[in-house]
């Protein structure tokens, strides 16, 4: 240590990295930081978690918005109907088309029906009726609430000790989750009928031997294993679509990517969570 002599007085110049107490001067470390993707998803899961548990919380914590859940019932039940018959049916009748010409092969036309009908009940009806709520009414939620959102109406409501789970979440998740089977149990008629269609009018089936085999190797199992897919993916679709117009930022650009982001998640969470839902039931 040397000292350099001023007019004021000494002033001590310490050597670079020796603290003045004599030891070595603390340096900062390298900081470990997510990556931005890897930060997001968690923030994503994180904020999905916490819109599930205050909607499942605030569901035993009556009364409930009845007008509210009716209204979205019908938007999401009712005002879904013709785009879930077109998408059953034909999906339906692609499969008895598909299948019909592949079994004629091996003799074995008249078990087209049971193909459909297990296809239909197990695993498409849930699946495309899933992927088309979520289309159709996990955006929509999306957009209502990013627009409640970013135009200050959902503070509005928490002004007036409203809270806003219990008055826009709840009735859009439960109207969800009730509605989706009951429109998956009209996809698997609408889809067993398609392939009649296809299979005895245009394909030349035996009638009889087709309606028989339809239900012969179809037991309840079948049938309560796609309604359970339908309610599990009814809670995700509504609960990811509120939740991604809860958090929206960004003025109306912001509610463009709520709505975007909410059908693409909601989509790839059907996809995924139906994988351990068929392992799992079956």
């Amino acid at each position: 240590m040397s000292e350099r002599r001023g007019a004021v007085g000494v002033e001590e110049v310490h050597p670079e990295g020796v603290a003045p107490d004599g030891g070595a001067g603390e340096e900062e470390g390298p900081r470990f930081t997510l990556p931005a993707p890897v930060e997001h998803m968690f923030t994503e899961l994180g904020r999905f978690f916490l819109m599930l548990w205050r909607t499942l919380v605030w569901t035993v914590r009556p009364p409930y918005d009845w007008r509210q859940l009716l209204r979205q019932m019908v938007k999401v039940g009712v005002q879904s109907v013709p785009v879930i018959t077109l998408t059953t049916l034909f999906t339906g009748a692609v499969m008895a088309l598909q299948t019909f010409t592949t079994l004629r092969r091996f003799h074995a036309e008249s078990y087209v029906g049971s193909l459909v009908a297990l296809s239909m009940v197990r695993e498409l009806s849930a699946v495309l009726g899933g992927l088309v709520v979520a289309g159709r009414s996990g955006s929509a939620m999306g957009a209502e609430l990013g627009t409640m959102r970013v135009t200050e109406q959902i503070d509005a409501l928490e002004v007036m000790a409203t809270d806003p789970i219990h008055y826009l979440v709840v009735p859009r998740v439960w109207a969800t989750t009730v509605m989706l089977p009951l429109l998956v149990m009209l996809g698997n008629a609408l889809g067993v009928l398609g392939g009649y269609l296809v299979s005895v009018v245009l394909m030349g089936a035996n009638p009889v031997a087709y309606s028989e085999n339809t239900f012969k190797f179809m037991d309840l199992n079948d049938l309560t294993s796609g309604l359970i897919k339908a309610a599990v993916f009814g809670l995700l679709i509504a609960v990811i679509g509120c939740q991604k117009g809860f958090y929206t930022t960004g003025g109306a650009e912001g509610v463009g990517r709520s709505t975007t982001s909410a059908v693409v998640t909601a989509s790839i969470a059907i996809l995924i969570s139906d994988f351990f839902l068929t392992k799992l039931l079956f």
